[in-house]
């Protein structure tokens, strides 16, 4: 029996939740899906500049975790990028919790 799966914790939505190249239409592209737990994984450890250890601490997963969170973002990120795809931010095993990080993500205009 494998092991239950805990929801990570963050910190908000994104403040807009997919990104495209511009002056393609976005039923002509293919989509990449960050998860929610992958897009904080970003932001605590780019623009928030925490080591992953602080980090997984934050989101309530063990260092191994948060590696292979930022790992898998990495690439999903990368590939839409450099092969020009749509990348849309939504779901995984989360759970909106703790202090907003700006007001963009607290849902205020």
């Amino acid at each position: 029996m494998s092991r239950p799966f805990c929801c990570r914790r963050i910190n908000g939505s994104p403040a807009a939740a997919i990104f495209k190249p511009v002056g393609i239409p976005l039923r002509e592209l293919e989509e990449v899906v960050v998860t929610l737990d992958e897009f904080e994984a970003v932001r605590l450890a780019h623009l928030e500049g925490l080591y992953q250890e602080q980090a997984a601490e934050q989101m309530k997963v063990s260092r191994p975790t948060f590696s292979r969170i930022i790992d898998s973002a990495h690439r999903k990120i990368s590939d839409a990028l450099v092969h020009g795809k749509a990348l849309r931010i939504e779901g995984g095993p989360v759970r909106i919790e703790g202090r907003r990080c700006c007001r963009l993500h607290n849902g205020d205009k």
